[in-house]
């Protein structure tokens, strides 16, 4: 989420001193990490280990370029901002956080309505579903902590607090703990999942962008923007274990990962690109101009396309042709800057703040 930038430039100041101290520390061990579950691998050169094999692709002819609008349907609350959403595939879900409202809003996409809102979540920016654990994690960065929400009951059970500004959410499933990106504390939040204890926060000496887990690698990757890097953090033992300069970015912030390719795709607000990385080799491979701040993006692993949503009030469209991204469309509405997928239908859904007054929900499919 890229809150006012008057925020950045005063937490950027803050951690100045942090962050040229933290360049010549080793990462530290923790004396609570958990020995059970599979260890990172992350080499200064590879995300990708050896004996790790892709899947074979299946062939795709190229897309017809643009989008069908299926359906507008209104949301309730304000018309203000949104900003990430969560897709559930255990329930169809989507959690799409109304940021300035306070409030989440529970969106069924099998039966195109709001179930619910779940409320007292001030200032939501980031939302991830752990149905293994029927949670919803959600950051209030207005109360400074993670709401923790029973699926079932869509009441919030826990808060853990402590967290200077809450944002990109992730779950590791082979350590059982979710890391949250302290955008402005310049760290990772670490939570238990099964007690909903805070753990340890980890420090990545600069401004916290988007957080992920990588499957194949087994570690949580975090964008550094004030540093412009990507690193790895080993889940299990909570600590940074390798840092990567991404060239050609400037202020990287969100990123969404497409594991049986190897790739990462990075937005940079600073300079509105988006970067193609190869975690085989942790070089990026491709760099293209997108509209100005971008932020959130949505990866169809099955049709292959990427969306990415600017603040700017487009939503860009591409289509992943071997390693190399090519156009398939664009949409162009005010506030477009959040974006989620359903990989069943692969409808696309995108949250307006305001059409009249009101904010709706636009649901397209692609055009072919």
């Amino acid at each position: 989420m890229k809150h006012v930038r008057t925020e950045r430039a005063a937490a950027a100041i803050a951690l100045a001193a942090i962050s040229l101290a933290a360049m010549a520390l080793p990462a530290i061990s923790l004396p609570f990490a958990r020995a059970s579950g599979q260890a990172c691998f992350a080499t200064p050169t590879s995300m990708t280990p050896t004996s790790w094999k892709a899947p074979a692709p299946s062939p795709q002819k190229p897309p017809t370029p643009g989008f069908k609008l299926i359906r507008e349907i209104p949301l309730p609350g304000p018309a203000n901002r949104f900003d990430y959403q969560s897709f559930d595939p255990s329930t169809g879900r989507i959690y799409m956080n109304h940021m300035n409202a306070g409030r989440t809003v529970v969106f069924d996409a099998d039966s195109d309505r709001v179930v619910a809102e779940i409320m007292d979540v001030p200032r939501a920016t980031g939302v991830l579903a752990v149905p293994s654990h029927h949670q919803v994690y959600i950051s209030a960065a207005g109360a400074h902590d993670v709401a923790i929400v029973d699926d079932r009951t869509l009441k919030i059970r826990k808060r853990v607090g402590g967290v200077r500004f809450p944002d990109g959410i992730a779950y590791a499933p082979n350590a059982d703990k979710v890391f949250v990106s302290d955008e402005s504390g310049g760290v990772d939040a670490v939570i238990d999942a099964t007690t909903g204890a805070k753990r340890s926060t980890i420090d990545l000496g600069g401004e916290a962008g988007n957080t992920h887990y990588d499957s194949v690698s087994h570690c949580i990757i975090v964008a550094v923007q004030t540093r412009n890097q990507m690193v790895a953090i080993d889940p299990i033992a909570e600590r940074v274990v390798q840092r990567y300069d991404l060239a050609g970015s400037e202020h990287p912030h969100g990123f969404t990962i497409d594991e049986p390719d190897r790739l990462a795709f990075i937005s940079c607000e600073g300079n509105a690109a988006l970067i193609v990385l190869d975690l085989r080799t942790m070089k990026a491979i491709q760099r293209l101009q997108v509209p100005d701040d971008p932020d959130v993006l949505a990866w169809d692993a099955a049709r292959r396309r990427l969306y990415v949503s600017a603040e700017s009030g487009v939503l860009s469209a591409f289509w992943l042709d071997g390693t190399t991204l090519k156009p398939a469309g664009e949409i162009r509405a005010a506030h477009a800057h959040t974006v989620s997928v359903d990989p069943r239908s692969h409808r696309v859904y995108l949250p307006l703040e305001n059409i009249n007054g009101h904010p709706v929900l636009r649901i397209y499919e692609p055009a072919g």
